[in-house]
C-alpha cells in the first residue's frame, strides 16, 4: 500500500517547546519502516528515491537531486528548519531533509513524502 503524506503543516515549530509538542503526522520516522521499504521525497527542487537498508540507523540508498545521480549509500540524519533542532531519522513535509554521505547534504523544503512497502514496486 502506498501512503502519501502531502499536507504541509500550517505552523512549523520555532522553539524547543513547540518542537516537542509539534504534530509530527506529516512524515515518517525511518526506524518505523522495514528493510527495503521505499520512500519518495519530493522537495521544492528535486525528487529523491530512498531505499531503507537498516531502519534503526536510518542507513539508506538514495538517488535524486544534484548530489545523487545514481543510488548511493547515505544516512538520513533527520529533518530540520536549516539548523538548531533536528527530528532524528525522520522526513517531514515542511522541513529540510538532512542526509549524510561523507558530507552533510541539506535539501530544500520537503513538499511530499510517500512510503512504498518492500515488494510494492520496482527497486532500483
Amino acid at each position: 500500500m502506498n501512503t502519501t503524506i502531502s499536507r504541509l503543516p500550517t505552523r512549523l515549530p520555532t522553539s524547543l517547546e513547540s518542537w516537542t509538542t509539534h504534530d509530527w503526522s506529516h512524515g515518517v520516522l525511518l526506524p518505523n519502516l522495514g528493510p527495503h521499504d521505499q520512500v519518495i521525497v519530493r522537495t521544492r527542487n528535486s525528487t529523491y528515491e530512498i531505499i531503507v537498508i537498516e531502519p534503526q540507523t536510518a542507513s539508506v540508498l538514495v538517488r535524486g537531486g544534484s548530489f545523487f545521480p545514481e543510488f548511493s549509500p547515505a544516512r538520513v540524519a533527520g529533518s530540520s528548519l536549516g539548523g538548531g533542532f533536528l527530528k532524528l531519522h525522520g522526513v517531514y513535509a515542511g522541513f529540510q531533509m538532512e542526509l549524510v554521505c561523507g558530507e552533510r547534504i541539506l535539501t530544500t523544503r520537503v513538499q511530499t513524502v510517500s512510503v512504498l512497502p518492500a515488494g510494492f514496486g520496482p527497486v532500483m
